[in-house]
C-alpha cells in the first residue's frame, strides 16, 4: 500500500492504527479490476505475492527520484515482491514475475516496467522486495533509466499474443 499513496494519510479513524487502515485499503482494492497484485500458489499454499498495475495507480513514484517517470509512454509498474522466508530461494518471485508478464500480456499492456536492485549480494539495508536485476534480466527486460547506482529502471515490451 505504501506506493499506491502520496504523503501520509491523515484520515485515521479514533484508534485505527495505519497498518488496519492499509489492511481495509488492500482488501477494498483486490475487490477491484485490475487487483492490485498477483498470488502465487504450490498447490493450495500460497508462497509469494508480486504488486502490479498501472503505473498511475502508484502515487508515490510520481516523487520519487529514483523511481519517476522516464517517458510519457504508459507503462504498467512493478513494485515489489512478498515471499515468506520459507518459500525463497525456490525460484517462487521469478515464477510470480513471469506470471505477471503474461497477466499484463493478456490485458494488453504494451510496456512492463520495474525498479529493481542491482547488487551482488543485497544487503540487509537494501530493498530486495523490489527484486533483483538479474532476475529481470533473465526475463528480457532492457535498463531504460538509472538514478542511482544500484536502482536501474527496467522495462520489458510485450507483444500481443
Amino acid at each position: 500500500m505504501y506506493y499506491r499513496r502520496s504523503g501520509r494519510s491523515h484520515d485515521l479513524r479514533a484508534g485505527e492504527s495505519q497498518t488496519e487502515r492499509s489492511r481495509a485499503d488492500l482488501k477494498r482494492l483486490a475487490a477491484l479490476d485490475p487487483p492490485p497484485g498477483l498470488i502465487g500458489y504450490e498447490g493450495k499454499t500460497p508462497v509469494g505475492w508480486i504488486s502490479l498495475g498501472p503505473r498511475e495507480d502508484f502515487a508515490k513514484l510520481e516523487r520519487s527520484p529514483v523511481m519517476k517517470p522516464v517517458d510519457d509512454q504508459e507503462v504498467w509498474s512493478i513494485i515489489c515482491f512478498v515471499v515468506p522466508s520459507e518459500h525463497r530461494h525456490r525460484g517462487v518471485a521469478s515464477a510470480l514475475l513471469a506470471g505477471a508478464i503474461e497477466y499484463a500480456r493478456k490485458r494488453g499492456v504494451h510496456l512492463v516496467e520495474a525498479y529493481p536492485i542491482d547488487t551482488a549480494e543485497p544487503s540487509a539495508g537494501e530493498s530486495a522486495w523490489f527484486g533483483i536485476k538479474t532476475m529481470y534480466d533473465r526475463a528480457g527486460f532492457r535498463e531504460v533509466a538509472r538514478r542511482k547506482p544500484a536502482r536501474p529502471v527496467v522495462r520489458l515490451a510485450l507483444a500481443k499474443k
